[in-house]
């Protein structure tokens, strides 16, 4: 029974299967049915569809040829409008060539009518100049027999004649205009002068050779001497300033011809007094730092004196010679004050006269930096400052002004004379200028230049108002015996070359220094 369930249960599941399979067939068929369907119905929808774009495709096609079409019979039509144009102006040009050529007939017959008559009548004119000229000729013969005189001699007696008379007429002329000239002139400059002199006013200054060092005691006096006067050497050996302690109370005089020299002495004296450090190392130190302080002080009353004249865009080291003008003098009156002035007067008169005041004032202030070299220069100190300013950038006018005005050249504008009569109306003026301090300033330069030719000489300074020349040697160079030959070549020199009253001691210092540094 087992086997029969079995066999059954087979049985069931292969009749099973086999439905499933009959069933899953009738659904394969089914589907690939509707797949056909569906693929006859799509083709059957792009033949319409293609059939549809053919169409319109063809549509496209016409009207597009139908508009080259068009496009190209207009462009035929205007080629065929524009021959015609061509051969319609060509035809009217051919007939108007024709009637010109007909008219030039005419007119060549006329032409050739003239030029005949045009020919009689040159030759006509040419036989009448040649019967002119022989009427001249006897005429200008019988001028020469009854005067004497040749036809080249009487043309040079005429000549000579009408020179003379036209010399003398400008002559005449000339005179009356320059007596008119100078009295509307001298009216005119004598008003521009008053006007300007009464416009300003500037103290009266007198320079000296000598600054007095006010002390709080007599006591401070032995301290700057020192031990056996090495404070005192010290200092005249570093600034090159004669240091006089004398019985004056509570005052020290320094001596020199340099301003410069004597500010720094001053300055760096004050400073070892109120220190109290005073000793050779010490003195040293100072003087160099007040050097460059004085040097601060040079720039910055340059930037003062131009930002005080309205004056913009100087060069920086013009600037600089523009401070230096401080420390300088000229025939006893100092020369920045002078500058000063000259720029002021030279502004006021630029102005009288219609000219820049600024130009003016530019000139006026730089006219004498000539007079304020670091080397000494053999040219004249208005062609040294003339060089300067063309140099540093300054203007023709400016630099002309500055070179002419003691006439070493030529005046080229109206600011030279301007400049020229502003620094006389300055100089000129009572108590502005002293002669015998500038030349004795300039016998002291001289002196110490005398020493400075001869080699290894290392400082030269004149002190004691000329009488003596102290020279500082490098010890390196010139041996003792050397310092003395030294001595006595210089004093020599200074006898031959030099005029001077009285005496000049020549003081020649040799100095070995030995310095090390413990550490």
């Amino acid at each position: 029974m087992e086997t029969i369930y079995i066999i059954l249960a087979i049985a069931g599941l292969v009749l099973g299967y086999a439905i499933a399979k009959f069933i899953e067939k009738r659904r394969a068929s089914g589907i690939l049915s509707r797949a056909d369907a569906e693929a006859n119905r799509v083709l059957i929808e792009a033949k319409i569809e293609a059939e549809s774009i053919k169409k319109d495709k063809i549509l496209q096609a016409k009207e597009k040829f139908i508009e080259l079409k068009a496009e190209h019979e207009k462009v035929i039509l205007n080629r065929d409008r524009k021959v015609v144009e061509a051969e319609k102006r060509v035809r009217e040009k051919e007939s108007q060539v024709s009637k010109e050529l007909n008219t030039n007939k005419s007119l060549n017959g006329e032409l050739s009518a003239k030029i005949k008559d045009y020919d009689y009548r040159i030759s006509f004119l040419e036989k009448k100049q040649n019967e002119v000229e022989k009427l001249h000729r006897k005429q200008v013969e019988q001028l020469e027999v009854l005067s004497g005189l040749s036809a080249d001699e009487a043309k040079k007696e005429l000549v000579a004649t009408i020179k003379e008379e036209a010399k003398s007429d400008a002559q005449s002329f000339i005179q009356e205009q320059l007596e008119e000239a100078k009295l509307t002139a001298e009216q005119e400059a004598t008003k521009i002068v008053l006007n300007t002199i009464q416009r300003i006013g500037v103290e009266q200054t007198i320079e000296n050779c000598v600054s007095v060092f006010n002390l709080d005691s007599d006591n401070v006096k032995g301290r700057i001497i020192g031990r056996e006067g090495r404070n005192i050497r010290a200092l005249e050996q570093a600034t090159g300033v004669e240091i006089i302690v004398d019985d004056t109370p509570e005052a020290i005089i320094l001596s020199c011809f340099d301003p410069v020299r004597r500010e720094i002495a001053r300055m760096s004296m004050h400073k070892l007094v109120t220190d109290g450090r005073i000793h050779p190392a010490r003195i040293e130190e100072v003087v160099s730092k007040t050097e460059k302080q004085i040097s601060q002080e040079i720039a910055d009353v340059g930037k003062r004196t131009v930002i005080d004249l309205g004056i913009h865009g100087l060069h920086p080291e013009l600037v600089k010679v523009v401070g230096r003008m401080k420390f300088r003098s000229s025939y006893g009156q100092n020369l920045l004050q002078h500058s000063r002035e000259v720029a002021n007067l030279c502004g006021i008169m630029a102005s009288e006269l219609g000219l820049n005041p600024k130009v003016a004032k530019r000139a006026g202030l730089l006219h004498d930096i000539g007079k304020v070299p670091e080397k000494e220069s053999e040219l004249p100190h208005a062609i040294l400052g003339m060089n300067w300013a063309e140099k540093y950038g300054e203007k023709p006018d400016v630099c002309n002004a500055i070179g002419a005005h003691h006439d070493e050249i030529e005046m080229t504008s109206l600011y030279a004379p301007i400049i020229q009569v502003c620094d006389a109306i300055s100089g000129a003026r009572p108590g502005a200028r002293r002669q015998a301090l500038d030349s004795y300033i300039q016998r002291l330069k001289d002196l110490e230049d005398t020493a400075f030719s001869f080699t290894g000489v290392q400082k030269a300074f004149a002190i004691q108002a000329g009488r003596e020349l102290r020279v500082i040697v490098e010890s390196e160079k010139v041996s003792d015996d050397k310092a003395a030959e030294l001595s006595f070549n210089i004093s020599q020199k200074i006898q031959n070359d030099m005029t001077y009253p009285g005496q000049v001691k020549v003081t020649v210092i040799r100095e070995t220094r030995a310095i090390n540094v413990a550490k």
